[in-house]
């Protein structure tokens, strides 16, 4: 097993530390070219996404709680514990590579979405069904590719979205609050299990309630802690740029690195948070009411806006901002406890409620993820057995709460990386259909 375990984990830092990023960055770059900058259009786009419907039949799902589902699967520990990681390995220059990545990548983020709406199937009860496997079905005509990607999809559901966010949830409860890891497990597993079996309605319903009120509620908290923090804003960003094209020694004991390290782990981290070129936001694209692939891509381009570009930038700032004003906060801390030493000075909650937002973050995902799994089994099944799924994915949230996952972690990474390869495939077979004309 050790054996295995060491080669997954050969095999992954090889791809993630660089062809797969660079594959990720050119794509993003060159879409945004190709569609003349979609971004430009971002205001629109927020808009739109707050637009009521005009064709509303209650099967789907409106433009706004398909962007909500997204982002109950983007948002979370990324935003957090992922920039923290960033800046602790690659320095201070990171959080800018991640705010390209967040840039860019709203451009394949466009682009996926566009053909998921473009070639998205139509159940007889009225219900669209879409994502990277239809467009390879429909779009392509190739089914087993669809269904090559479906099963990653599946898997990675069970992985990325369902045990090791259980995980975080065990791992944040256990050691912060003292609650036992199988009463945690049983917890998560109930409180999802409840909007999953409801169904997309559910769930939709859910992530439009909560995700909102969860990205204000961190959002207030970083803006507030920027506040505390504003003396050493402007060298903050000074030092961000800085470390971002000529790196060197990080601040309190944070590792020293070179342009590409910093780029590495900037990149890397921002990719994960958004993923943007994995697909996976093109399958929530596809439950929307709007027959416009145009207005839908548009829409689904804020998630990764909000993702990166915005969340990720203030977790950024907060954390740099804290380790020049309270260099001493940060000694002797670990990877992710970077962030646990910028929250810790928040009045009255300090690290309990960065410890709460990492919870509810991490259950939001358990949720968004469920429907990108549900729609993937739907799809290798033609619709049947839905239930089972359902009843496998919450047993799941209770074994990942309570099991060691560092397997499960490398073997979720490999399979991203053979996602990506389907997803940017089809992107660029199929850019004849693409447009970005509002």
């Amino acid at each position: 097993m050790q054996s295995i375990f060491s080669s997954i984990q050969s095999i992954n830092q090889f791809l993630w530390s660089g062809p797969l990023l660079f594959l990720l960055m050119g794509t993003h770059l060159y879409f945004t070219m190709k569609l003349h900058f979609p971004q430009k259009n971002i205001f629109k786009a927020i808009r739109l996404s707050i637009t009521p419907p005009d064709n509303k039949t209650g099967r789907n799902l409106s433009v706004f709680a398909t962007l909500s589902t997204t982002l109950a699967a983007t948002l979370g520990t990324g935003n957090i514990i992922g920039v923290s990681t960033a800046v602790a390995l690659g320095g201070p220059g990171a959080v800018f590579w991640c705010w390209v990545t967040g840039i860019l990548g709203m451009a394949t983020s466009y682009a996926e979405c566009f053909l998921s709406v473009r070639f998205r199937s139509r159940n007889e009860d009225g219900t669209y069904h879409g994502g990277p496997m239809y467009i390879w079905e429909n779009g392509l005509h190739n089914v087993s590719m669809g269904k090559f990607y479906g099963m990653l999809t599946l898997l990675a559901a069970l992985g990325v979205g369902c045990t090791t966010q259980a995980n975080s949830i065990t791992q944040t409860t256990s050691a912060n609050f003292g609650l036992n890891p199988h009463i945690a497990g049983i917890l998560a597993a109930v409180l999802a299990g409840f909007v999953i079996i409801g169904g997309i309605r559910s769930i939709g319903n859910v992530c439009m309630k909560i995700i909102p009120f969860l990205a204000i509620l961190y959002t207030a908290a970083c803006i507030f802690l920027l506040i505390l923090n504003r003396q050493m804003l402007p060298s903050a960003i000074r030092l961000i740029l800085s470390h971002a094209l000529m790196p060197r020694a990080a601040i309190g004991g944070a590792a020293a690195s070179s342009l590409m390290l910093t780029a590495r782990y900037g990149i890397a981290r921002g990719l994960f948070t958004n993923e943007a070129g994995i697909g996976t936001s093109a399958i929530a694209a596809a439950a929307s009411e709007s027959d416009s692939p145009t207005k839908q891509a548009y829409v689904s381009m804020t998630a990764v806006f909000w993702d990166t570009v915005v969340m990720c930038l203030l977790s950024g700032l907060t954390i740099v901002t804290n380790m020049l004003l309270h260099p001493d906060s940060i000694q002797n801390v670990n990877e992710a406890g970077l962030a646990d030493a910028a929250f810790s000075f928040l009045p009255l909650f300090g690290n309990t409620f960065l410890s709460l937002c990492l919870v509810a973050f991490a259950i939001t995902t358990l949720i968004g993820w469920s429907y990108l799994g549900e729609q993937a089994y739907r799809y290798l099944t033609r619709n049947r057995g839905i239930s089972l799924y359902k009843i496998v994915y919450i047993v799941m949230i209770y074994i990942g709460a309570v099991l060691p996952l560092n397997l499960v972690w490398e073997c979720t990474d490999l399979i991203n990386a053979f996602m990506v390869l389907p997803n940017i495939a089809a992107l660029f077979l199929l850019q004849r259909y693409l447009h970005a004309d509002l």
